[in-house]
């Protein structure tokens, strides 16, 4: 029930606080500046505000919160860690919001930076999660469990969740895109949880997918009123992450992710082949969004199939995985 509760807390209460947040960005004047080499089309969207991302942090918190003390009290501390970790990168992408907003433009922390920041806090959590006994040294692959050696594990694990982080924010691209197609990913999350009994997982799963569903039903949604900035898009790539390893099935990204592993994909190919060919482009634009858009797609469409695709690859994973903890 409590699953329950939180999704549709978490969607209420976001859909509340984000009417808050926006008023306050805008009196910040806190207006997405759009990149130069960036699609020209997008340059309407000038002065939208940014950071948005604030409203589902702080709702899917509230909520996991108030709907989780009960375990808590139990000693079941697992939805706790997950929130508190991709918070850690919430913080980092409002740095870098905070440092384009005050500079006026595209660029925010270093490259550099930001890797080394991620990087840290992925090795905290895992270690974390290790202590706390959340954590194996086994893929599961359906049907079979493979083991790593511990420190081989550490380092795969620490790299896979800077990347999906990042895989995350480099969906977010178009309106609505990245929270909608993470509303899926939380929901076969949220499905898993009952199934299997993580509760808390459960709760926190739930609390942010309904967080999402209202702020891209009100917000995010073309045309959007508000973007979640590099404050929303790392914290749900730190979310996403999070799940995976606290699930212990971080394979499961792979289907669950496939968007993310797309848009991913086509930016380093297009980067690769633009060096290897001295100046010839792959896409028409990268990552696959825009090159979509360059094709002729609308936002809305883009979406649509996008979110759909993540959806039967969700399935696809569930299907996969079930016969784990059952």
């Amino acid at each position: 029930m409590s699953i329950y509760v939180a999704l549709l807390a978490g969607c209420v209460l976001t859909m509340i606080l984000g009417k808050f947040v926006l008023a306050e960005l805008r009196k910040l004047k806190a207006g997405q500046e759009i990149r130069q080499d960036g699609p020209t089309w997008h340059n309407s969207k000038a002065g939208t505000p940014t950071m948005g991302g604030i409203a589902f942090i702080l709702g899917s918190g509230i909520v996991t919160f108030a709907c989780g003390w009960q375990q808590m009290l139990a000693g079941d501390f697992a939805h706790l860690y997950v929130y508190l970790f991709a918070l850690i990168f919430g913080l980092i992408g409002f740095v870098d919001d905070y440092r384009k907003v005050r500079q006026h433009q595209n660029e925010g922390l270093t490259a550099k930076q930001k890797f080394a920041l991620q990087l840290l806090a992925a090795v905290v959590f895992l270690c974390l999660m290790r202590y706390e006994g959340l954590l194996t040294n086994d893929l599961y692959i359906p049907f079979i469990n493979v083991t790593v050696n511990w420190i081989v594990y550490l380092i795969f694990a620490a790299f896979v969740i800077v990347g999906c982080v990042n895989s995350v924010n480099l969906t977010d691209g178009i309106d609505g895109l990245a929270s909608s197609v993470t509303a899926v990913v939380m929901a076969f999350f949220m499905g898993a949880a009952m199934i299997w009994k993580f509760t808390t997982l459960g709760i926190f799963s739930s609390a942010l997918c309904g967080s999402l569903v209202g702020f891209y039903a009100l917000y995010n949604r073309h045309p959007a009123k508000c973007f979640m900035g590099d404050t929303g898009s790392l914290f749900l790539g730190g979310a996403v992450a999070a799940l995976a390893f606290a699930f212990d099935m971080p394979l499961v990204l792979i289907p669950v992710g496939i968007i993310y592993i797309l848009e991913t994909l086509s930016d380093i190919i297009q980067v690769g082949y633009f060096k290897a060919t001295h100046g010839k482009r792959f896409f028409k634009m990268a990552p696959l969004h825009h090159h979509l858009e360059r094709c002729g797609w609308s936002e809305v469409k883009i979406v649509t199939v996008f979110v759909s695709i993540t959806a039967v690859f969700c399935l696809l994973a569930y299907c996969g995985i079930r016969g784990r903890y059952l």
